[in-house]
């Protein structure tokens, strides 16, 4: 069976019977489509008809808002299709006698077209395919060679219902006052409204939200992607996509969706945002989550002597495939945390280490629990080379460092015993940018010069994968020297406290040492692999033997390690 990247699905059953069809109708596009499934919704269309069918108006009702949420939270079960439910027919009752466009530009023209519709004898009846094509060419911009499939061959022989669900489909929006609503009645239709969110990894929670809300916007939707300090609250913010790229994506399935509104996106910098001062919008779309928030904001707005919000609250998407210490919600950092492990971007080529050694730098801030992660990859079979182990080594008396670091900064910095005293130096250069740098330029290049040496006597081991840990990885350039750099993030709370009680040192102190290192984003930025231990060690583990095995199959087979 032919795979297409991108595809339009036709869904011409009415939506009342379409509820239980749904698993097999969206595991059949999964088949066919690997990438983009465009759905356009046009129930009791009839494609076998002498006469060419015409795109409709779809009255929105609120058991439209309900059958969308309800689709994109089946499709959530088919991870690897961006789908986008397209609303250019769906109209509320205000706009139902406007003109739809001739033909609508998608951002990835689609080269496949199917459709629910079902034949009299269930074969692919070829008039009725041809009517598909020319109707999505009427209304979509598809590629030259659209080819066309009807779906309900599919289902096997069993008969489908084609009577109404004695009850309708659950109820997942709820408008601001909880009246008593059936779900065929309309849904109202607003000038301007907002949305916010995070929109990190756009996923099918944030389209049911987005999808709501252009719905009940006929000119104008105002939304708020969250940056900056509303960032830092976020389950591992280091991996949060950024802010320009999430706009891009947010963009592109707006105007997919919805190319008559105009679309004004704005970063969030505070928890009230334009719907807090923006006196022209009339509605603000919020999640189960989100809800107690839109209450602030209409408090807000009452306070300073703005109208209400009218405010529409969407059900969470349960996450079926949860995994532990995940949310059972679709939720983006769900998606973040299933990151931990996984390749980036492309490893480095690095022809000048030795043949048959695949060299890692081990990095995270003071307090992430490299030691820890290092001892795991250990285990597994890699060569481990510690940089603090390698200092120690540089300062001894005779060692490559020890001369040039007395003679720096002078003999008041020994112990009586002639050996360095490392708490006397650390208090010359601490907070001093002119000394550190001098002590660096001493001892960075050295340490490096050891750790070259230890390559080699791994190679002599027959190891054939060799750790660096090394706080100072990438500011002392030794990212130069590996094929990937892995990165341990946790929160900064989370580093202050093991700080303080693995050191001893004061909350203030354990900050200060923080505010002299790379941040965690900042390290991210240039891995090639993230890892987190926030969580229980059994968690760390899986994490570490996930990042390992993926290693493994990545690597030329003269390199692979056993377990």
């Amino acid at each position: 069976m032919a795979v297409f990247r991108s595809g339009l699905l036709v869904l011409t059953t009415p939506l009342a019977t379409l509820a239980p069809r749904l698993p097999p109708i969206l595991t059949s596009a999964a088949r066919l489509v690997n990438h983009t499934l465009y759905v356009h919704l046009q129930p009791g269309m009839d494609l076998a008809g002498p006469a060419q069918p015409q795109a409709s108006p779809l009255q929105a009702t609120f058991e439209v808002l309900d059958f969308i949420t309800h689709f994109y939270s089946g499709a959530d079960l088919h991870r690897n299709l961006d789908v986008r439910i397209l609303l250019t027919n769906i109209q509320t009752k205000s706009t139902f006698l406007h003109v739809l466009p001739s033909v609508q530009n998608l951002a990835h023209p689609p080269e496949v077209v199917l459709t629910d519709f079902q034949t009299l004898d269930g074969s692919q009846y070829n008039p009725v395919k041809q009517q598909l094509e020319r109707y999505a060419i009427s209304c979509y911009s598809c590629c030259s060679q659209l080819s066309s499939v009807l779906l309900y061959p599919d289902y096997g022989t069993g008969e489908l219902p084609v009577e109404p669900l004695s009850a309708p489909l659950p109820s997942t929006i709820r408008p601001a006052s909880p009246v008593a609503r059936s779900p065929k009645q309309p849904v109202r239709g607003y000038h301007r409204g907002a949305v916010g969110g995070t929109f990190d990894r756009l996923h099918n929670a944030h389209k049911v939200l987005l999808s709501v809300a252009c719905v009940l916007a006929q000119e104008q939707l105002v939304v708020g992607v969250a940056d900056k300090d509303l960032l830092k609250s976020k389950l591992l913010p280091e991996l949060l996509q950024p802010y320009a790229e999430r706009v891009d994506h947010l963009s592109e399935f707006l105007v997919d969706i919805k190319p008559s509104l105009t679309f004004d996106i704005v970063p969030l910098l505070d928890p009230y945002g334009p719907a807090g001062s923006d006196p022209t919008l009339e509605f603000l779309v919020v999640s189960e989550e989100t809800y107690r928030g839109g209450m602030a904001v209409n408090r807000f707005r009452l306070e300073n002597g703005k109208e209400e919000l009218a405010l529409y609250q969407i059900q969470l998407l349960k996450d079926q495939s949860h995994g532990e210490n995940e949310e059972d919600k679709v939720s983006s950092s769900s998606f973040r945390q299933r990151i931990l492990g996984n390749l980036l971007q492309p490893p480095n080529q690095r022809p000048e280490l030795p043949a048959g050694l695949y060299v890692l730098g081990l990095t995270g801030i003071s307090g992430s629990g490299k030691s820890s992660v290092a001892q795991r990859l250990k285990n597994l079979g890699a060569y481990i080379i510690d940089s603090d182990h390698l200092g120690h080594r540089a300062y001894a008396p005779g060692g490559p460092a020890y001369q040039p670091v007395v003679e720096a900064f002078g003999t008041d910095i020994l112990h009586k015993d002639g050996t360095i005293n490392r708490k006397v130096l650390g208090s010359r250069v601490f907070g001093n940018k002119k000394q550190l740098k001098t002590l660096t330029d001493i001892m960075w290049p050295v340490i490096a010069k050891l750790a070259r040496e230890e390559m080699d006597l791994a190679v002599t081991k027959g190891k054939t994968v060799c750790v660096i840990d090394a706080a100072m990885l990438l500011e002392a350039g030794w990212q130069n020297m590996v094929h990937e750099v892995w990165t341990i993030v946790i929160p900064e709370t989370e580093a202050v406290q093991r700080i303080v009680e693995r050191d001893g040192l004061s909350e203030a102190a354990a900050q200060s040492r923080l505010q002299s290192q790379m941040s965690g984003q900042q390290l991210v930025e240039q891995s090639h692999v993230v890892l987190s231990t926030l969580w229980e060690p059994q968690v760390t583990q899986r994490q570490v033997e996930k990042a390992w095995n993926l290693l493994q199959k990545r690597l030329p087979k003269t390199h692979q390690t056993k377990i």
